[in-house]
């Protein structure tokens, strides 16, 4: 390394009495350049090897100014780190002789984030400038500048979308002319002979003028409806909008998981998984239909086996998860929580909510505002969320997010049926114009993992007698199948054939439930599958809790034209384990005890169980179910909240929740 102008007053100056060819000084030890915060003391050091004893002189340059360093003479020169300077050490011997060392810079940073370097350092790379996102016109100059320090000084090694730019290995990456292909997210490898360090990701839009077109890595959302409860009254709507949205979102390009009817356990899992395969750039959404409420500013999804009354230690916080989507470096977290925001345990203890980091990404859909209730509409068959009602009819603008939910606002606050009961609530940090719409490049990695699992291909089996059956299989939610049978045209000797689908009775899982009741999932599944005539229909439902793979047993009963008697044969055929009961590593919890509520015909519901009736007159009218969470009248049953988490941490307990015992719902 060579300052310019220091160049011209030592290499050519020839050593004294001798050429060239005459040189016996050899330098086996080069100073090496360094990079270090201001006051840092280190010590440069020089080596060499000579015909007779050597002399050493340091010299330092800065600001083009190159001079001899007075009392430099050793080999070692111990420095306090003051200013940027270049260093050079000249080694003579007794015969005039002379070499000069490399030059080595001292990079001093006058500025360091408290704590840099870190205590015990022992000179590996430490990154104390990354690069930011830039927006840059085609044509124009791209310049994405990082530092470290190091000692040695570290060496550099610049990334777009995980591929290396052999050209771009120094602090500072400079392409002169940006093109659209140059877009993409950058990083950088700081390393010396102590180790490497990366810089954060960064993306880089390169686009037209005035291109504000905003894009995401990946788009994976989560989805929970619960409607059953064991020990409150059961809800409608959750299932019919869980669907819908699911269905609207993949239209937006996401990679959605639909689950119906967890427990504690079973959703700390669900959002464990959620979280992990989030990262950076990645548009996240999270929706959660189903009892709820709000304590001092913190919201409360109430899983289906939490007591009655419940408390905030049976509940799952929303802003604890929302922290956690954060921390992942999302570039757009919307939650949407359809859900009551009443508290109904004044003698809980208050609680203070963490705040959270203010990096302009986040957004809360309410379906009401602070300590109201949420409506569900209900007209027998089918039910659906006044918030859902409206939501559905926008989501698919092209408009930013917050713009977009402001007409949802503005619907809900026309219907007749809620004035002046349910008002939705916006509450967001959105500083730039991202919409659902937006594109994905490039696809983040995480999408790959995460979405329904895939519907088992059609299949045909054979009965002996030579009946076929065409088994195919419908999800309509991620932990709910369904497996319907259709009896092929049967041979000619085979005459009023009748199939029968069900489980082996020597086969004993709770595990895996088949609900005989017809309900508004089942017309669900017939208005979707309308056209498709079915002999015969198996719901599985919880796929969460399956670890092994499901036997189903068809019972074909028929009657031989030749004898007139009646005959039956069976068979048996394996569903593999799914996605679903991948997803969630342990059969941990035991299958609710459903209760059952009958639907309101022409009524709106609220998310407590409460009912919003019509009376003769056409005008609403509010009557109180039994859904409301009562205080005990005995002190010692009420609950203390934590203050500042209301669950165990959601890693530590999916953690433990994987190292529990059959029948355990939660650690």
């Amino acid at each position: 390394m060579q300052p310019q102008d220091a160049a011209e007053l030592w290499l050519h100056h020839e050593p004294w009495g001798c050429g060239p060819q005459e040189r016996v000084i050899a330098v086996t030890e080069q100073p090496v350049s360094v990079s270090v915060p201001v006051g840092y003391s280190f010590t440069l050091r020089c080596r060499a090897e000579g015909r007779t004893p050597l002399q050493y002189q340091w010299f330092c340059q800065h600001q083009s100014v190159c001079c001899q360093i007075p009392g430099a003479t050793k080999q070692d020169l111990p420095i306090t780190a003051q200013q940027t300077q270049l260093y050079t050490c000249r080694i003579n011997d007794l015969y005039r002789n002379a070499v000069f060392s490399d030059w080595v810079k001292v990079e001093v940073h006058q500025c360091v984030a408290r704590g840099l370097p870190p205590r015990l350092w022992r000179g590996e790379p430490v990154i104390i400038l990354n690069p930011t996102e830039q927006r840059v016109e085609v044509g124009k100059p791209l310049q994405l500048q990082c530092a470290a320090m190091g000692v040695p000084a570290p060496s550099y090694q610049w990334y777009r979308n995980g591929n290396l730019l052999e050209q771009q290995k120094k602090k500072k990456l400079w392409i002169t002319h940006a093109k659209v292909s140059d877009s993409g997210t950058y990083l950088c490898c700081a390393s010396n002979s102590h180790g490497e360090h990366w810089t954060n990701a960064v993306d880089v839009h390169i686009g037209t003028h005035h291109s504000e077109k905003f894009f995401a890595t990946g788009k994976i959302a989560l989805l929970v409806g619960n409607n059953h409860y064991q020990h409150h009254p059961n809800l409608m709507a959750p299932v019919m909008d869980v669907f819908e949205l699911s269905l609207l979102l993949e239209q937006l390009g996401f990679q959605v998981v639909s689950l119906l009817d967890l427990n504690k356990a079973e959703m700390v899992t669900a959002v464990s998984q959620f979280l992990q395969l989030l990262e950076k750039g990645v548009y996240a959404v999270f929706y959660y239909a189903g009892h709820g409420y709000e304590h001092l500013g913190r919201n409360y999804m109430v899983p289906v086996d939490a007591p009655q009354p419940y408390a905030p230690e049976n509940c799952i916080s929303v802003q604890r998860i929302l922290q956690k989507m954060q921390q992942q470096q999302t570039a757009l977290n919307l939650i949407l929580l359809d859900t009551c925001r009443k508290w109904y345990n004044p003698e809980c203890a208050l609680s203070q909510v963490q705040p959270l980091e203010p990096w302009g990404n986040t957004i809360y859909g309410y379906a009401t505002s602070e300590d109201a209730e949420a409506y569900e509409l209900q007209d027998g068959e089918f039910s659906s969320g006044i918030f859902m009602k409206y939501l559905k009819k926008h989501i698919l603008q092209e408009k930013k997010v917050t713009h977009m939910l402001e007409d949802v606002l503005e619907d809900i606050g026309r219907d007749p049926l809620v004035t002046g009961k349910q008002v939705m609530e916006i509450k967001h940090t959105l500083k730039e114009a991202r919409s659902l719409t937006d594109p994905i490049f490039p696809l983040g990695a995480a999408a790959k993992h995460w979405g329904r699992s895939h519907e088992p291909l059609s299949k045909i089996v054979s009965f002996p007698c030579g009946v076929q059956v065409e088994l195919c299989f419908h999800r309509l939610f991620s932990n709910m199948m369904y497996v319907c049978a259709k009896l092929q045209p049967p041979p000619a000797h085979i005459t009023d054939a009748h199939l029968l689908l069900c489980r082996p009775t020597e086969m004993v899982d709770v595990a895996v439930l088949k609900e005989s009741r017809p309900d508004h999932v089942e017309s669900l599944l017939t208005s979707v599958y309308k056209r498709e005539e079915l002999d015969c229909v198996f719901r599985l439902c919880g796929l969460q809790k399956i670890q092994t793979d499901v036997v189903l047993q068809l019972d074909l009963h028929y009657t031989q034209l030749s004898t007139k008697q009646r005959t039956c044969e069976s068979l048996r055929t394996t569903l593999q384990k799914s996605l679903l009961g991948q997803f969630f590593s342990q059969s941990n919890c035991s299958q609710p005890n459903y209760l059952r509520t009958p639907a309101h015909a022409g009524s709106v519901c609220l998310r407590d169980g409460s009912v919003l009736g019509t009376d003769l007159k056409g005008q609403a009218s509010l009557r109180t179910g039994s859904g409301h969470s009562l205080p005990s009248s005995d002190p010692s049953n009420s609950s203390t909240e934590p203050e500042e988490n209301d669950e165990s941490d959601l890693n530590g307990l999916c953690s433990a929740l994987l190292q529990a015992g059959p029948g355990q719902d939660y650690p």
